[in-house]
């Protein structure tokens, strides 16, 4: 039960870091301004960490490489910390691939939760700087699934696709990392 919990609660920390230092990157790369709450918000939240590791890792054109190294850096350590936990040594071998593949499950979580956003802010019709920023970071994952699901009675289907898509993802990605374990 303690392992269950101190579990839980480094994956809520690891995950919301770690999923704020991959949408930093995201929102750089797609060139979404940092003047909105959600940008306040990810440098709150991601500050500490990436600006140290700036000076050492320049940005690489539009990709800013310590925001990934930060994200990297932080799914390390949640899952060398669960290995302490779990007692689990010579685990530690297999630290970086469960690193990468829990950071791939977080990035899928994110565009899932992004996703689930806009459909609902789509249907409420709000507009808010919230919900530009939320459409600007979306419109690259639907925009392929616009090009094959035409609307159907005036509804857009394209963020249920990109969801069920997102969920298969998710599945595979369990797996794999489940069969890193074993």
């Amino acid at each position: 039960m303690l392992y269950q919990i101190a579990s839980f609660l480094l994956d809520v920390v690891g995950g919301l870091l770690t999923g704020a230092c991959l949408l930093r990157l995201y929102m750089q790369w797609q060139r979404v301004p940092f003047s909105n709450p959600v940008g306040g918000l990810v440098f709150a939240l991601t500050d500490w960490l990436i600006m140290p590791l700036r000076r050492v890792i320049p940005p690489v054109g539009r990709w800013d490489v310590s925001s990934l190294v930060a994200a990297v850096l932080l799914q390390l350590a949640q899952y060398f910390l669960l290995t302490l936990l779990l007692g689990a040594a010579s685990a530690s071998a297999w630290l970086p691939w469960l690193a990468l593949f829990g950071l791939a499950r977080v990035a899928v979580s994110g565009l899932i939760g992004l996703l689930i956003v806009y459909a609902v802010m789509s249907w409420v019709q709000a507009r808010s700087p919230l919900s530009d920023v939320i459409a600007r970071l979306c419109e690259p994952i639907l925009r392929p699934f616009r090009r094959v699901i035409p609307l159907v009675g005036g509804i857009d289907l394209s963020p249920l696709a990109a969801l069920v898509l997102l969920q298969v993802a998710m599945i595979v990605l369990g797996h794999l990392q489940a069969s890193v374990m074993r």
